[in-house]
């Protein structure tokens, strides 16, 4: 492995990590429907657990309303239990062949509560950057101990390591802050 690999490699675990921590955002409520919000409620269909989104259809119609439609009639009631067992405080309605889910009001605490989760989220994700960079620079310091490498190549990557950190940290931060203005704003 060379010097370029570690910094190549850790620039992509990073931004995985970002785009994980995004994902996520997206199954938070804020005042909008959204098919995200529900896609990845588990269900128990076909004798395991499985994804809302490799069930239905779910469509939002309306700012304030999701449309789920399954692919197989005989799970509606399946799927019905586990949108009210998700804890996202949803309760669907059966109609005909297919579910209907108002997304009720949010009051202020229940905001401030969705800010906190999406806080929770953000530092998870500083975490797992702050861990790339540990491997980052375990990697490179088994490359020097390989030897071809000269010491101000090594302090110079270590440099480098560093401001993808703080890079990757700040886009974090502003993910969060885009987040928490969504939720806020009534």
């Amino acid at each position: 492995m060379t010097i370029d690999d570690v910094l190549l490699e850790t620039e992509e675990k990073m931004l995985k990590t970002e785009e994980h921590m995004v994902h996520q955002f997206h199954g938070v409520r804020t005042g909008k429907a959204s098919p995200s919000l529900v896609e990845n409620v588990m269900v128990e269909a076909y004798g395991s657990h499985m994804r809302l989104k490799e069930l239905a259809t779910i469509t939002a119609p309306e700012a304030r309303m999701l449309v789920v439609q399954p692919f197989d009639q005989a799970n509606i009631k399946a799927i019905e239990k586990g949108i009210q067992g998700a804890g996202l405080g949803l309760n669907p309605a059966v109609q005909g062949r297919f579910l209907r889910i108002v997304l009720p009001d949010l009051s202020t605490e229940r905001r401030h509560e969705f800010v906190k989760i999406c806080k929770r989220m953000s530092e998870e994700g500083r975490v797992a950057i702050r861990n790339e960079r540990r491997q980052a620079l375990e990697a490179l310091k088994k490359v020097k101990n390989d030897g071809g490498v000269s010491e101000d190549e090594v302090k110079t990557t270590e440099a480098e390591i560093q401001k993808l950190t703080d890079q990757y940290i700040l886009r974090l931060d502003q993910h969060l802050a885009v987040k928490e203005k969504e939720i806020l704003t009534v």
